[in-house]
């Protein structure tokens, strides 16, 4: 049973010596800690003896306490703790920190319970697993480890990660959670978003989003031997893939394609040669979903890492851990059968994979926003200056309410783009969906903007470190521009969007 203290007997211990300190409730003894705390023994020394809670709460999150939880010797007489603990897979209970599906006072037409137990299960795997590698891996700038592909594949989080289909039919999604014919984009929307709270830009696209923007292509347009082949090992976790159509010349602008690709005389081979810039995952990746230019046309080839392909690492703003890649195809030998679509009517097979890559750069954007308001919401509360929290002056108030009112605008087109999303087959999608899913990107990337610009004014100086209490906005700010621009950027699509519906416009209106 925990150890019980008066104040008086902490008071007593405000020494080098022995250095005991309160907060919310429970004594810590600092004394071990003095030579080893990154701001020095004299901000320790100050707290010797007392009630610090307020104090401690003014600099540091409440995972600190959780990290030197060692360093808690019992709790006071007749006080329990007032901040709430979090434990792997709990809702978070601050206002707007969650959508408004899983909060108990609102109803959705759009989530049943199926939904509600994937994201209870999602949430505890992401917290307990992909959450500790993913900060380790952001700063080391490592690949994924295959310990967690494996974990993941196991799960069928991977298949799932790729959206529905026959792909996930007889498989048991984290362990009898879901069937995979019961998979729809609701459960995929909540796939994505429960794996973007490990808030690490850099290993979230390093988790095998390459395979999520690039495997789709190969599950509508290969063969079925190939198909076969590739899906088995994707989603077994013996085999990653990645998306490779963005050139120096050919970025939103596909139709510039320079990667060449000659068919051999005997008409069995493809010899590919050309660049690919910007490859996500491509550092390691074994197979590249490829644009390539076959005489007049645009066709796609599934190349495999073989003799002539070689991959260089890209620096990017972000972390090393997404793997972006410079890649080189230098006479590459690929099979006829390894064509996707039709040869010259590659254009197709790339715009309509664009679709759910978009979709799903929103739906991560959409919740990383949210995390980010909730961050804001959380230190106005805690953090108190000119002898009042930041949360009581008006000018911090109405940046909340713009930021808030931005993520529920996202998340309910979202929802709204989703819903359509379930009715339609995959070519209906390609045709009716293209534009409204490129304003939404457009939009939620807009929103990212102006949400993390609001979060530094409410972080200040800590908003520019990327450890502490700021790290998170930090990270957003440095990173949100990126869903700008991958997938397309948002003004080519936006365009892309209006032409479209410039094109259905009526003569009688005219």
């Amino acid at each position: 049973m925990p150890r019980k203290f008066t104040r008086e007997e902490v008071l007593r211990n405000n020494t080098k010596e022995s250095l005991w300190c309160i907060i919310d409730g429970r004594v810590y003894d600092l004394t071990e800690f003095l030579e080893s705390h990154p701001g020095g023994e004299f901000v320790l020394l100050q707290a010797g003896g007392k009630d610090a809670t307020i104090d401690f709460y003014n600099l540091h999150r409440q995972s600190v306490l959780e990290k030197y939880s060692d360093l808690c010797i019992g709790g006071i007489e007749n006080e329990e703790p007032q901040v709430i603990r979090h434990n792997p897979g709990d809702l978070s209970v601050v206002p707007y920190a969650e959508p408004a599906w899983l909060t108990p006072q609102f109803k959705s037409p759009y989530y049943n319970e199926s939904h509600r137990q994937l994201q209870k299960a999602m949430r505890v795997f992401t917290e307990t697993y992909i959450l500790p590698e993913a900060q380790e891996k952001e700063v080391s700038g490592e690949k994924i480890s295959q310990a967690l592909i494996q974990r993941m594949a196991d799960a069928n989080i991977l298949g799932m990660r790729v959206g529905p289909g026959k792909h996930l039919h007889g498989r048991s999604i984290l362990n009898g959670v879901l069937k995979g014919e019961d998979f729809n984009y609701f459960h995929d929307l909540v796939v994505t978003q429960e794996l973007v709270r490990a808030t690490a830009r850099g290993f979230w696209d390093g988790n095998m989003v390459g395979m999520t923007i690039s495997l789709t292509a190969v599950l509508q347009h290969a063969n079925p031997v190939l198909k076969e082949e590739v899906q088995r090992d994707c989603l077994s976790g013996k085999k990653t893939i990645c998306l490779a159509v963005s050139e120096a010349f050919a970025g939103s602008d596909v139709s510039n394609i320079r990667t060449v690709a000659e068919k051999t005389p005997d008409g069995q081979f493809y010899i590919v040669n050309g660049t690919k810039k910007w490859i996500t995952n491509g550092t390691w990746c074994d197979y590249f979903v490829t644009g390539v230019k076959t005489g007049d046309g645009l066709s796609v080839l599934l190349i495999e890492r073989s003799k002539g392909v070689e991959t260089k690492a890209i620096k990017t703003s972000y972390s090393a851990a997404a793997g972006t890649a410079f890649v080189t195809f230098d006479n590459v030998k690929v099979p006829v059968r390894n064509l996707l679509g039709q040869e010259g009517k590659g254009l197709k097979v790339i715009l309509s994979n664009f679709n759910h890559e978009r979709w799903m750069v929103t739906c991560a954007g959409v919740r990383m926003s949210r995390i980010v308001v909730e961050e804001c919401l959380k230190w106005s509360n805690q953090r108190q200056v000119f002898g009042k929290r930041l949360v009581d002056q008006p000018v911090i108030r109405a940046k909340l309410a713009k930021m808030i009112s931005l993520v529920e605008a996202m998340q309910a087109w979202l929802e709204h783009t989703t819903f359509q999303m379930t009715q339609m087959s995959h070519s209906q999608q390609s045709e009716h969906l293209a534009g409204p899913i490129g304003l939404l990107k457009m939009y939620a990337s807009r929103c990212a903007h102006e949400i993390a610009e609001n979060a530094v004014h409410i972080f200040g100086g800590r908003a520019l470190t990327r450890t502490g209490m700021g790290n998170v906005v930090e990270m957003f700010h440095r990173t949100t521009e990126f869903d700008a621009i991958l997938g397309g950027s948002e003004d080519i699509i936006g365009d892309m969007a209006v032409r479209q519906a410039v094109k259905k416009f009526p003569k009688s209106m005219l």
